[in-house]
């Protein structure tokens, strides 16, 4: 998943999320959509406490010695390795159009752009886009399933589960990241991401009560927003004029 675009999205999501969370921490009843909390808690911790340890300390010993710029062109060239996955989730989805545009976005990227190190694409119009095979089976009309929270790779639904091998074989990085060269470059993957994820998670464990249900719904909301490539259908509201049927005005008050 897009780092940056999952940190918009928890940005845009304070005032729900904020608003959901400043009830008790521990959750009275089991949420319909997380049927699996009991297995998923203990592996969000275990995740935490990696992250505390092993991946912070190391990101923002990255982040204070490299610059912007640079941090810049790392993130670009590991978004255009990962490119062709969202160039075949849009011909799943049919969208032609937006499939020739990322084709060319690619190109241009790993050839003017030296290797996807500067996002030259963009200074020509070819606007950035973000599919997964996730994406398109929601599209397609699967449900999400339960949410899960996988060991160090972190929050997953179910079918977002299926995008993993998808986005691997599409990577351009699958084929390139043998030898000498491979473990440097996942190392440098990992720090990337999470260096990206830095001020969403410094936002997170600040305003949440509980960042597991933060974490979740904030995760969720972002995919729904994706799938309906953000239009997300509204839920559904009671109508109010059959719940004053059902319920009458008291003895003495005048009837709208």
């Amino acid at each position: 998943m897009n780092k940056n675009a999952f940190e918009s999205t928890l940005l845009s999501l304070l005032p729900a999320l904020l608003a959901l969370l400043t009830g008790c921490a521990e959750v009275p009843y089991r949420n319909a959509s997380d049927p699996w909390e009991p297995v998923n808690r203990p592996i969000y911790d275990l995740n935490d406490a990696i992250d505390r340890l092993v991946l912070k300390p190391v990101s923002d010993a990255y982040i204070r010695v490299t610059s912007e710029p640079v941090r810049a062109s790392v993130s670009n060239f590991y978004d255009n390795a990962a490119y062709p996955e969202t160039v075949l989730n849009n011909l799943l989805q049919g969208k032609a159009v937006a499939a020739a545009s990322d084709t060319g976005r690619f190109v241009v990227n790993t050839t003017l752009g030296i290797g996807g190190l500067f996002d030259v694409a963009a200074t020509m119009g070819l606007p950035k886009h973000e599919e997964d095979f996730g994406q398109t089976l929601g599209v397609w009309g699967s449900p999400p399933g339960p949410y899960m929270v996988l060991p160090v790779a972190g929050p997953y639904t179910v079918r977002d589960t299926l995008s993993i091998p998808v986005a691997l074989v599409t990577n351009a990085l699958f084929y390139i990241n043998t030898g000498p060269a491979a473990i440097p470059l996942t190392v440098l993957a990992a720090v990337d991401l999470r260096s990206r994820a830095s001020n969403a998670i410094r936002f997170r464990n600040a305003a949440a009560l509980d960042p597991y249900l933060f974490t979740r719904e904030a995760y969720l909301q972002h995919r729904e927003f994706l799938v309906h490539d953000g239009n997300p259908p509204l839920p559904d509201f009671p109508d109010f004029q059959d719940f004053e049927e059902d319920f009458p005005p008291l003895d003495g008050a005048a009837p709208r």
